[in-house]
């Protein structure tokens, strides 16, 4: 069969053979025991209504096989036997040019070259899932190639639901990821749910298909990094011959030692796993690989002897790390982890003495065990951090929890007031105020055709929008305005691509609707081909996340989610082509709530009209929101924008002495 033959056959005729898993895949860890046996034989028969009923008995011994050794239903007998990568817009079966859009966009997130756990369906962060079976892609896949233009595809944690009739006007997709009652939003929750086959963590553009590779977060760490060392760094010093101290190689994680070479500086990433580790290296994310501490040691001083810009990856654990570099006297200018601690206890983060395999091992058989060892290990861990940021070094959480989850570990990180933490995150400290409050977040997009050069022409025409929009911006944007034109001037030679065609850059509304608008008339005058538009969940208006993406909101209302909500219900109803909203992106199942979006361009009038009216929401709602909450840098942009456009109306807030209120209880 042809590859337009199996996609339009969905679920196959005849039961295909029983495959052996590849030896050499990165796999996802086993998952938690956590059933019943009455729940299991709940899973079993939820994983077989998707086959004919003559198949049931021969799959219910292996789906209980599989439910055993690995915890989940991946119903591997049914993954395609095709390669699985983003093939170009025109290749897909389809009525529909926004489906094929979004068919492409999710075998981009399951290619094993983006993937992380691709037999698994998981594409980064550990769990985070296209799919929760090949059963669920089979059907969805055949859906997309068989919709119209006036029928929309709902999909449930990854199951697709059905195609329901709509309007042009509406998005092709609207996805739900682990949209569970907030009461049952603990992490074993998660593990039972899904376990079960009828919720899934989406994190935040696996299971919206938005993700592009480490690409995506190399750009918001090259911000966040460059803008760390401005911190610290006198008027004139550099990054360079400076040290940045991280965690974790893993899909996301990947883009820090990247971002540190951009940024210019020695950049050390700790990764326990030796195959995430090899595979960042080999794509070259990563310079150097080391498994000897001593060797380690080694090459950090030659590196700052020679001001040498440099990423090594150390096979190991990143506590034993921070404490050799304590004992050698080696200062850590800037520090961070980005290791999945938002799954603390499946995988997400590793005991320090004790070996990958046999933690593995712990995980499964031994859970109990395996939380206090991961415990302790945090409480390690921040007390050496606490040892170098008593020498000057500058610490900040990068959003995957670890304050948090060392903070409920009894490390000590909490400040004085035992509220906060002593250390903020770098959306307190860094891209809160200095990009979302400004309407700055991550805009990306992917050259549908799958053609080099059609990248190479929207990189043109991306520079050349953000430099004509730099020569009237106001100083107070002045900065980010060029970080991105640098950004997107060095990205082919930074070799960026992994997977589809595609870029990602920070900008504002204005931005990404004269870029957009410029992509689309490229498009239409055959220039190139059509474009699929997108951001990363970690945006202005996306996220609602109180110890990350929200965390420099002060008004008391960052445990809320209506700006998550409000945006995708926004979107989808001004041009979207397909939603998507989720529980857990980034840090953790019940800590966040986030939403995305992708549209695709494709030259027309009618395209032309939804990223105007779209995008302008997209970015402007959370700027209101923010504004509302009294940050100071979103005040400025809201007016800004209200005077330029006079259909906005933004309710802002009238400030308080706080003289008046110091007497009052």
């Amino acid at each position: 069969m042809t590859f337009q033959e199996q996609i339009l056959q969905g679920i196959p005729v005849e039961l295909p053979a029983k495959k052996t898993y590849p030896k050499d895949a990165n796999r996802a860890p086993k998952r938690k025991d956590i059933l019943s046996v009455e729940e299991k034989q709940l899973a079993i028969r939820n994983a077989l209504r998707y086959f004919p009923k003559e198949w049931h008995k021969e799959l219910a011994l292996e789906f209980a096989q599989e439910l055993l050794d690995f915890g989940r239903i991946y119903m591997y007998r049914f993954k395609p036997e095709y390669k699985m990568y983003a093939r170009s817009i025109q290749e897909y079966p389809a009525k529909s040019i926004q489906a094929a859009g979004i068919m492409l966009m999710m075998q981009n997130n399951l290619n094993p070259a983006v993937a992380q756990h691709p037999e698994e369906l998981i594409t980064y962060g550990g769990n985070g899932a296209v799919f929760q079976n090949w059963a669920q892609y089979l059907l969805t896949m055949k859906y997309l190639a068989t919709m119209t233009d006036e029928q929309t595809l709902n999909l449930y944690s990854g199951h697709p639901m059905g195609l329901f009739p709509s309007s042009k006007g509406a998005p092709r997709v609207v996805v739900t990821n682990g949209m569970v009652v907030p009461n049952y939003s603990k992490a074993d929750d998660w593990e039972k749910f899904n376990a079960l086959g009828v919720s899934q963590y989406g994190q935040m553009t696996a299971g919206s298909f938005m993700y592009i590779g480490p690409q995506g977060i190399v750009h918001g760490t090259t911000i966040t990094v460059m803008n760390a060392f401005r911190k610290i760094l006198k008027k004139g010093e550099t990054p360079s011959g400076k040290i940045f101290l991280t965690a974790g190689l893993g899909g996301m994680s990947g883009a820090q030692p990247k971002a540190g070479n951009i940024a210019g500086c020695i950049t050390v990433a700790a990764e326990v796993n030796p195959k995430a580790a090899k595979k960042r290296h080999e794509q070259g994310w990563v310079d150097v690989l080391i498994d000897s501490m001593d060797e380690l040691v080694a090459r950090v001083r030659k590196a700052q002897e020679t001001n040498e810009v440099v990423s090594i990856a150390f096979i190991g654990n990143v506590v034993d790390v921070w404490e050799r570099f304590d004992a050698e006297n080696i200062f850590i200018h800037i520090g961070s982890d980005q290791t999945s601690l938002h799954i603390p206890w499946t995988g997400g983060y590793y005991p320090v003495d004790t070996s990958y395999e046999e933690s593995n091992r712990l995980i499964r058989e031994e859970p109990e065990l395996f939380k206090e060892k991961v415990q302790a290990t945090l409480r390690r861990h921040a007390a050496s951090i606490n040892k170098h940021t008593a020498k000057g070094t500058y610490f900040f959480d990068y959003g995957n929890a670890f304050l948090l989850e060392a903070s409920r570990a009894g490390a000590d990180i909490m400040a004085e007031n035992g509220i906060d933490f002593k250390y903020k995150s770098y959306v307190q400290d860094i891209l809160g105020p200095m990009c979302f409050d400004y309407g700055f977040g991550p805009f990306r997009w992917v050259c549908a055709s799958g053609r080099a050069e059609d990248l190479d022409q929207t990189d043109e025409i991306a520079m050349n929008v953000l430099q004509e929009i730099m020569e009237s911006s106001p100083e107070e944007i002045q900065l980010q305005m060029q970080d991105n034109i640098t950004w997107i001037k060095d990205a082919k030679k930074n070799k960026m691509v992994v997977g589809s065609q595609a870029r990602i850059l920070y900008a504002d509304a204005e931005g990404r609707s004269k870029i957009a608008e410029a992509f689309n008339n490229a498009i239409a005058a055959g220039k190139i081909g059509p474009v699929v538009l997108g951001r990363d969940h970690h945006d202005v208006s996306g996220t609602d996340s109180p110890y990350r993406e929200t965390s420099n909101i002060y008004d008391g209302s960052k445990f809320t989610a209506d700006m998550a909500i409000q945006n995708v219900i926004g979107d989808s109803f001004r041009g979207a082509t397909w939603v998507s909203i989720h529980n857990g992106g980034g840090v953790g199942w019940g800590e966040v709530t986030n939403g995305g979006f992708g549209m695709l361009l494709d030259g027309t009038r009618e395209a032309d009209a939804r990223l105007k009216n779209m995008l302008f929401y997209d970015v402007n709602n959370g700027i209101a929101r923010r504004s509302w909450a009294r940050n100071k840098e979103a005040m400025f942009a809201i007016k800004r924008e209200m005077e330029r456009t006079p259909d906005l109306k933004v309710t802002v807030p009238n400030l308080v002495d706080d003289n008046l209120l110091t007497d009052l209880f």
